[in-house]
């Protein structure tokens, strides 16, 4: 029906079950993946400077990381000083950001990223949404440097940073919290920033938000200033710097705060069509985690389709920890085309808990055995946990291990030891969904859609024949709106897959799509699982 500019669209439906062959569209649209990669700030605080980085994109690659999808080397806080010139410009340390190659300049952060570049990899660079950065609220080593924001730059420093040729920005908000803004206009001011400086440069920026969880990024970061792909940090850090030879040297990181952070960060409801919950920087590899601990920080990592942005000094890295960090199975876990996060669908007795997170493959589902308690004890899982159909032919596999462990015809139990976790992949057939068909040629309410469980799969097709991702909201039951993406189509539909709280009882649940920026998708149908 062409561009829609109305604020809603109005829809004529009928409910009818179908089974996945008889979905209306059987093409995913493809979305971004969580970013994979390494930052610096766990391992070196403030600190970093470029034979540091040097030494990390030449890790990433000799130990094979980057074969396995690590491509972001991220530069965070403390590359900077807070200095700038007379027009404004950031004015970086020579010293600590010399010239690499011959005819560069010293102090030219092209540099580095023409290096990085170099290696096959991407550049990651840090601000922060204020004045201040974060070391002004609490320096981890050497003094306070102020200024080390981007506020009242944002146009400046963002096109500064498109042109030195950094891919990944990561805002914080040290400076942001200490002013007591309101994030959601903040960030939504620096998306502005960001595309401008990438419609003049022609330079994709990957947005990274940093504010900690607080004001619940989650109702407001996807598609934040109409930007098509980004991610947002869900809680706190895990644990301060633990810098080798240092003052803080003997912290360690802990697997309480891993699970804090995993707690955190699921809101499932947010995280579709490339918009992440961030559940921090990995500290697998790290001192205080054991190799058992590491294994269980990935796996919550894998299921959550976090980023996986790893702390930890990559040169220094054991085989253990490089072996956990690499494993196909359990990185295509994180890396599903489906870009979903897991759902706890089980909990029969506290801290013994099931998470089953969607696949993109008809069947399939990565589930978590999660053993919160002080003692072992046998977890089971159905499929109708997993909205799996009965099949004598359903599969189980130990992710880590990569063996099969034999059929599932109706449940699979395993003991697990306290504090630990089994991550497998089943394979069964899907449950039936329904699916909702609007008259042609319009676009609406759905209304009278049912759900057996709080959280249901919603598949959405769709046409967009544009050449860009277009945006829109999805009210469901009156909550507040969430934006979804909707990368092109061409002229054929393809559906991308949502995760929605339908939390009223029988068919009386409403999901209510608006426009948000400029023209909306072709809404065509949604199936409900």
């Amino acid at each position: 029906m062409g561009n829609i500019s109305r604020p809603k669209f109005i829809l004529t439906l009928t409910a009818l079950a179908l089974s996945p062959a008889l979905l209306p569209a059987q093409r995913p649209a493809p979305i971004p993946l969580p970013p994979m990669g390494w930052s610096s700030w766990n391992s070196f605080s403030n600190s970093i400077n470029s034979t540091i980085t040097i030494a990390q994109a030449k890790a990433m690659v000799s130990t094979g990381m980057a074969k396995t999808g690590y491509r972001y080397i991220n530069i965070d806080e403390g590359w900077w000083l807070g200095d700038r010139d007379a027009q404004g410009n950031i004015v970086v340390d020579p010293k600590a950001w010399p010239a690499i190659a011959p005819g560069e300049k010293p102090g030219d952060m092209a540099n580095i990223v023409r290096f990085i570049h170099s290696q096959g990899l991407k550049a990651g660079i840090y601000t922060d949404a204020g004045t201040d950065g974060c070391g002004t609220v609490g320096p981890d080593l050497g003094p306070s440097y102020p200024n080390e924001g981007a506020e009242n730059h944002y146009e400046q420093d963002f096109l500064q940073f498109a042109r030195w040729g950094f891919d990944y920005v990561k805002v914080d908000w040290c400076g942001g919290d200490k002013e007591n803004l309101d994030p959601a206009v903040q960030y939504a001011e620096i998306a502005r920033a960001i595309a401008r400086a990438e419609s003049i440069t022609g330079h994709r920026l990957y947005y990274s938000i940093c504010n900690w969880g607080a004001r619940s990024p989650w109702t407001w970061a996807p598609g934040v200033g109409g930007v098509t792909a980004d991610i947002w940090r869900t809680g706190g850090d895990i644990v301060a710097p633990i810098v080798a030879g240092t003052k803080n040297a003997s912290r360690r990181a802990e697997l309480k705060e891993v699970f804090r952070e995993f707690d955190q960060g699921n809101h499932p409801e947010a995280q579709h069509t490339g918009y992440y919950n961030d559940l921090d920087m990995m500290v697998a590899g790290m001192p205080g985690l054991s190799d058992n601990e590491n294994r269980v920080h990935m796996s919550l990592w894998a299921i959550s389709a976090s980023p996986l942005l790893i702390g930890a000094d990559l040169t220094q890295l054991t085989p253990a920890t490089l072996s956990l960090l690499t494993n196909p199975d359990v990185l295509a876990i994180n890396q599903d085309p489906l870009g979903l996060q897991a759902v706890k669908v089980s909990e029969p007795i506290p801290g013994l808990q099931v998470w089953s997170k969607p696949l993109a493959k008809s069947g399939d589902r990565a589930v978590l055995l999660l053993n919160r308690t002080a003692a072992a004890a046998p977890i089971s899982v159905t499929l109708a946990d997993l909205a799996l159909a009965p099949s004598p032919s359903a599969t189980v596999k130990d992710l880590w291990s990569g063996k099969p462990l034999g059929s599932f015809p109706a449940s699979y139990s395993a003991t697990v030891e306290p504090g630990d976790a089994a991550l497998l992949l089943i394979h069964g057939a899907e449950a039936k969904f329904t699916a909702y068909k609007p008259v042609p040629g319009q676009l609406a309410t759905f209304t009278q859609v049912a759900a057996r469980a709080p959280t249901a799969r919603v598949q959405i097709t769709y046409t967009n024949p544009a050449k860009t991702t277009r945006l829109a909201e999805l009210r469901v039951n009156g909550r507040i709106a969430t934006r979804i993406a909707f990368p092109p189509t061409g002229p054929t539909p393809a559906f991308v897959t949502i995760q929605s709280q339908l939390d009223r009882p029988g068919p009386t649940n409403v999901l209510e799509f608006s426009s948000a920026t400029g023209p909306a998708p072709e809404i065509e149908s949604i199936a409900v699982q």
